[in-house]
Formats: structure tokens, C-alpha cells, sequence
């Protein structure tokens, strides 16, 4: 069985912010495979299911994003699933709107969500994709008004379209494993960058 958690904040104040990109993909990725978030439970929302004839469950954590491993954590324990089956989507500041990334383990790069879910897990060896939000302009004063907050209209166009192709990257990962998906990146059928796309 695989998990896919999406992190971000539980709210109508939240949506569309910059720190509910793992939300939006898992949102997404839920409509493509016609699931629902039906189940609320270890301290989130949810929807298990079949899709290309592999068990998985989409996860948002309810808990706000520092405390997400609080949800991830007992959800894997109850389902008994191996970390080699998780991957968690959260947005980066690090990382330009309409570029994303996906990697097989690392720090959290600063990402508290994330390692709030290191923390309980006890490892960082479980797959990611982090969605690129941008830094704000003047620095680390500005980050949790900056992340509570939306993209400007031309960030958010590039933003959709990376989120596109991460959900695509999800779809191979369900279907064919972590290894495919990769590759997928690897010979072009999935831009981590749509920013390049765009400027040609």
C-alpha cells in the first residue's frame, strides 16, 4: 500500500496559500483516480483506495503543517506501510515557482512539516516532492506572512503547471513504482521545470 501525504494548513483562510501546495497536488491527484476524502481520522483526511491495481491512500494532515508527522506517523503504523512506501509533497522556498523536485530522501531543507514527520519517523529516508514557492523579497523576517500568503498571478500560473506535472510523476509512481517515475524525469516526458518549457 502506498501513502501519499499532501501537507499544508486545514481552513478556508488557508486555501491557495503557498504553504498548501501538498494539499493542491493530493487534491488533484484525488480527482484524477475519482476518490474521495471521505475518512477523517489519525488527526487528518483521507481516502484509501485502488488505482492501477495498487492499494493507496491520500492523506492531508489536519494538524497545520509543524505538527503534520502527527498524522503521517500513526497512519503508517495502523496500515503497517513501509517507508519505502511513503512520499510527501510540501511546498519550498528554496525552489523558483514552476519548478519542483522529487527525491528519495534529505534533510528538510527548513521545511517544518517535514521535519516534523523526520522527527517521528526517526529517518529521512523516505521520498519527497517539494513544490517551488519562491523566497520573499526581503528575507527571513517576512517567511510565515510570506507562506500564509498567495502567489502573485503569474507565480501561481507557473505553480499550476509544475503541480501538473508532479501529479503526473504520482500517477507513474502508483503505477509503475518510484524507479519509473524517475525516469519519467529523466528522458522528458515530465518537466521538473516548466519555467524552460514556457521560455521556449
Amino acid at each position: 500500500m502506498k501513502l501519499i501525504a499532501g501537507l499544508g494548513n486545514y481552513g478556508a483562510e488557508y486555501e491557495g496559500t503557498r504553504h498548501n501546495m501538498g494539499f493542491e497536488v493530493v487534491e488533484e491527484l484525488a480527482k484524477d483516480l475519482d476518490l474521495q476524502f471521505d475518512r477523517n481520522d489519525f488527526k487528518g483526511a483521507f481516502c484509501k483506495g485502488q488505482a492501477y491495481g495498487q492499494d493507496v491512500i491520500l492523506l492531508k494532515p489536519l494538524t497545520y503543517m509543524n505538527l503534520s508527522g502527527q498524522s503521517v506517523a500513526p497512519i503508517m503504523k495502523f496500515y503497517k506501510i513501509p517507508i519505502a512506501d511513503l512520499i510527501v509533497i510540501c511546498d519550498d522556498l528554496a525552489i523558483k515557482p514552476g519548478t519542483w523536485r522529487a527525491r528519495s530522501k534529505g534533510s528538510s531543507g527548513g521545511q517544518k512539516g517535514l521535519q516534523n514527520i523526520i522527527d517521528l519517523l526517526g529517518t529521512e529516508d523516505f521520498k519527497r516532492i517539494r513544490i517551488g514557492t519562491g523566497e520573499p523579497a526581503h528575507g527571513k523576517s517576512e517567511v510565515v506572512d510570506y507562506v500564509l500568503g498567495k502567489p502573485s498571478n503569474d507565480d501561481r500560473r507557473f505553480i499550476d503547471k509544475a503541480q501538473d506535472e508532479a501529479v503526473k510523476f504520482l500517477h507513474i509512481f502508483i503505477r509503475d513504482g518510484y524507479q519509473k517515475a524517475m525516469d519519467a524525469i529523466s528522458t522528458g516526458i515530465i518537466k521538473e521545470d516548466v519555467r524552460q518549457v514556457d521560455a521556449k
